[in-house]
């Protein structure tokens, strides 16, 4: 089946964060109980036609900031060439030799062409002999670590998507409202609508057998926090039990 269309009905709750009253959580029910998982590798298209091995990994991930930076750092003096199908021989791992700044003057994953195909510097390519995909994801498993610890912030995060803003009530008080939701094509700007396939919106990767709080409960987590997370399970509990076919992600299976 096609894409669904990106504007649909959806159910949100809001709940004050358990563990700073300053916050409210403002979280997108209907996404977070969809069937949605990461089909990379079992029938993800890429979201470039001419990389279609690639999944997202084709742009290379921006740092959120210098401790993403400093923290992806130490796992990249882990990988060694079983894991990493293009760490540098012979010497030494070196930033230049896989960090670069793009045109805005932001650091990111250096991107290579290997196979006619653009990817981060840490995707390995078909026919490498361990396999395709994210040599950090891939150190994860060794180590015994949570790819949520391994990866650049924004790579763990993708599709959620956490933004914040600052709301002014009526009597000149504030309050930090913490949106928790689907990162579907307009979360990657203009560039966004042009991309070949994207996964979120696409019924063929709402195929998981337990819902997106549940699955991702290591990110949703470590984006809100362990008390908010707690709350929102509850909150999505009840939504699976009573919701109706209104209030379901029109790209799950009915």
């Amino acid at each position: 089946m096609p894409e669904v269309d990106l504007v649909f009905p959806r159910a949100y709750v809001e709940f004050v964060n358990p563990a700073d009253e300053s916050e409210m959580m403002r979280c997108d029910l209907t996404w977070l109980t969809s069937s949605y998982k990461c089909i990379f590798g079992e029938g993800c298209q890429g979201i470039y036609a001419d990389a279609p091995d690639m999944g997202c990994c084709t742009l290379g991930a921006h740092f959120a900031d210098k401790a993403d930076e400093k923290r992806v750092a130490a796992y990249v003096d882990m990988l060694d060439e079983e894991l990493w199908q293009q760490k540098p021989q012979g010497r030494p791992v070196k930033k230049k030799d896989w960090i670069e700044v793009d045109e805005d003057g932001e650091r990111k994953t250096r991107t290579t062409v290997l196979d006619g195909q653009q990817a981060c510097v840490f995707q390995n390519r078909p026919g490498f002999k361990n396999g395709v995909g994210c040599a950090l994801h891939a150190l994860a498993y060794v180590i015994g670590k949570n790819p949520v610890e391994t990866k650049p912030d924004v790579c763990w995060q993708l599709p959620i998507r956490r933004t914040f803003r600052t709301v002014e009530r009526q009597d000149g008080t504030s309050y930090t409202e913490v949106s928790i939701g689907e990162y579907d094509r307009r979360g990657w700007g203009p560039g966004g609508h042009d991309l070949d396939w994207y996964c979120s919106g696409n019924t063929e990767a709402h195929v998981a057998l337990e819902p997106v709080y549940v699955t991702h409960e290591a990110e949703l987590t470590e984006l809100m926090g362990k008390a908010a997370y707690d709350e929102l399970v509850r909150h999505c509990d009840a939504h699976v039990r009573s919701r109706s076919a209104l209030a379901l992600h029109p790209a799950d299976p009915r």
